[in-house]
This record gives C-alpha cells, structure tokens and sequence, in this order.
C-alpha cells in the first residue's frame, strides 16, 4: 500500500495532477498523507513524527513578515519606484534583477513574484516598454536571487534546517554563483531584447485581478515595523546562534500584536497550500523510508557507478529531479543523501538554479506568466525557454565550477 500510495503521488508531483481529478499538487500530497494514515500504513504518532516541524514554523514565519510588507503596500512601492529612475531600458532591467533578487533573498521568491508582477507590467507600459523581457528578469533573478540565503525559499528552508546548517556561511559560499548567475541574466536579456524595448500597449487589458497588495495603498509604519522585524531576524541570523524557527516565530508574533492589520488578513495570506504540501510529503516519504527500499534503491545506484552521496551525482540529480517532480519535492527525497559536509549547499543550488529551465520549474515563473495573461500578454513555453535555458544551464554550470575550483 506505502509503494503504490508513494508511487501515485509523485506521478502526481510529475503531471501536477491526476487524471479525471480536481487535485492539484498540494491535494494530492494531502491525499496522499490521509489514504497512509486511514488505511493504517502509518500510524498518527509516526504521522506525527514525520514532520520536521523547524522547517515549517520558520516557512510560516516568513509567510507572516511578508504578509506584513504586502499589506503595507511595500513591494508596490519598489516596483513603482524603480519605475520613476530615468535610465535606459537596459539599467532599468539591471535595477530590477538587483531589487528582486535582494528582496527574494529575504522574503521569498514567490512571495515577490506575486506582489509585483501586476505592478511591474503598468510600469513597463508607462514607459512604454515591452513588459515580457522584464517580466522574465523578475522570475528568472527571483529564483536566483533566492538561492543566496538559507531563507530565501522554501527548499532552502527545509534544507538548512534539516542540515543545521550555518547561516553566515552558505550567504557567503552562494555568494558568487548567485552574483554571477544574476549577471548573466542580465547580459542574456538584455542582448535578446537590444534595440526592441520599445512596445505599443494598445492590445493590453485591464487587469481584474482583485489582488490586495495591488489596491493596497503604502502605509510608511506598517511597513517600517515589517521591514525593522525582518532586519532584526537577518541579523540575529548573523551574530547569533539562537534557533532560526524561534526566532523567526517570536517575529511573526510581533507583527500580530497590531490595532490596524486584522490578524484574519494577514493569516489569510499565509500560503496554507504550500505549508499542506510539506506536511503531506514529509508523511509520505517517512512512509517509504520505513519500508527500507530507498536505502536498496541508494545501493543499486552506487554498484552501477552513481553513488548519490557523492556530490556530483546528487548535484545532478537535484537538478534533473527538480524539472521533473518540482524542487521541494525533489529535496525531500535527496535529503538522506546529503551526507556530505557540502552537500546542503550544492543541493540548495541545484534545486533553485534548476527552476528556471521550464514555466513548470518555479512557482514564481507560474505567477509571473499568469500575471500577464491576465492582461493579455503571452508568454509562451518557447519564449520562456529562450531566456531560462540558458540562464539555467549556465548557473549550474557556474555553481558547479565555483564549488570545484574552490575545492582545489
């Protein structure tokens, strides 16, 4: 039952849902986790025990602190701002991978993708500019971006909590292929896109999307008090050796205690989907680990040549199961592997360089291309490869050989 139940939900994670079935991927982890436990495959205690619950109080955290900066009318603010400097298009475009990446690297990708995307296509088209080229920088740098910090995601969440990894140094190991792969990002769009910024937005609609971060109106002290909350927490990340998951608990508890905000909003923009997804998964694959064939399929791997605690092979593997099944779900089954002293970092690479190579690859690159189908702006599979194949196979690329000549 464990095989079969594991079996049919990673086909799902693969497919992004199952036949005749309104499940998406969230569901049918859940599902998943619900059929395990009726039929008595796993107990509630094991259930129980399954949950890596650091991991999920600090992705809740963060959830909090950007549900915060959102109702503030923060990220608005950002993207309208950037849209006021008088640059060419190219610095434009360069201010703006710098600004998602920053801001990802703190309050998550696709956190930042939602926020702005809506916002960055009226800017766009007030300069009169071509919203899909930068509407390709904001996901493809957002993901990057994301990479630099343990915190920066939800794959790195899991990763570095699980690991226990030092803050201060994956910031300063991903420090340079994030800083590079931004400017490759960078070179890439901005030689596509040379002398065809300019765009007639006659065939653009109005967006219907009743969003509140994009009716939200800029509130200097809510977002003073998210902001002062969230350098607090990086800093103490920095200097101190306290449990991230408290830390980050006791912050999201500040921004509750509010006479403005309603704490119904601001837990109504915690992201529950990707908090059940992780519950469901984590339950499900505590399950097939119980039943010891992981650990026989590790061993047929090594005696044919590809031992997946060695680095290179987890390095590709993360990568390659990142495009198939999605980079969370790739973690979760590659964390056993990771037994290596690096291999937290290289895995936190792989998996978030890996997102940009398809639409499918990144939540952020789902947001974003449904942000402008919205208004009538298509991105289609092809023009999304163009850009994120090559971003993409050049930041793995780049990660593996700062790792290696590190190394040597």
């Amino acid at each position: 039952m464990i095989v079969i139940v594991f079996s049919l939900v990673y086909i799902g994670m693969i497919l992004g849902g199952l036949p005749f079935l309104q499940l998406d991927r969230t569901g049918i982890a859940v599902l998943g986790a619900i059929a395990l436990i009726a039929t008595e495959s796993l107990t509630l205690e094991e259930a129980g025990r399954a949950l890596h619950v650091p991991t999920l109080i600090l992705l809740f955290s963060f959830m909090v602190i950007s549900a915060q900066l959102r109702l503030g009318g923060f990220y608005t603010l950002v993207t309208e701002k950037l849209g006021t400097l008088r640059v060419s298009p190219a610095v434009f475009l360069a201010a703006l991978i710098a600004a998602a990446a920053g801001l990802s690297s703190v309050f998550s990708n696709d956190v930042v993708c939602l926020a702005t995307a809506p916002v960055l296509i009226d800017v766009c088209l007030n300069r009169r500019l071509d919203p899909v080229p930068f509407l390709l920088a904001l996901s493809c740098s957002s993901n990057i971006g994301s990479a630099a910090t343990l915190i920066g995601n939800p794959q790195n969440m899991l990763i570095g909590e699980t690991l226990k990894m030092s803050f201060v140094d994956y910031l300063r190991d991903a420090a340079v292929p994030v800083g590079l792969g931004l400017a490759i990002t960078w070179l890439l769009i901005a030689l596509c896109w040379r002398g065809r910024w300019e765009f007639e937005p006659s065939r653009i609609g109005v967006d219907q999307d009743p969003r509140l971060e994009r009716h939200a109106r800029f509130d200097p002290w809510q977002t003073i008090k998210g902001l002062s909350v969230a350098a607090a927490l990086f800093a103490a990340f920095l200097f101190s050796g306290w449990p991230r998951e408290i830390l980050a608990l006791g912050g999201a508890g500040v921004l509750l205690l509010s006479r403005k905000l309603h704490s119904r909003h601001m837990l109504g923009l915690v992201d529950w989907q990707i908090i059940l997804m992780f519950i469901g998964l984590f339950i499900v694959n505590h399950a097939l680990e119980m039943t010891a064939l992981p650990k026989q399929a590790v061993s047929a791997l090594a005696n044919a040549g590809l031992d997946l605690h060695d680095l290179g092979p987890l390095y590709g593997a993360s990568f390659l199961l990142s495009n198939v099944v999605s980079n969370v779900p790739a973690v979760m089954l590659l964390l056993p592997m990771a037994t290596h002293p690096d291999a937290g970092l290289l895995l936190a690479l792989s998996s978030t360089f890996a997102g940009n190579l398809l639409i499918i690859g990144s939540i952020a690159n789902i947001i974003v291309v449904d942000a402008a189908a919205r208004r009538n702006i298509v991105i289609t599979w092809r023009r999304h490869a163009m850009v994120g194949v090559p971003v993409t196979l050049l930041t793995i690329a780049i990660g593996a050989a700062w790792y290696w000549s590190r190394m040597r």
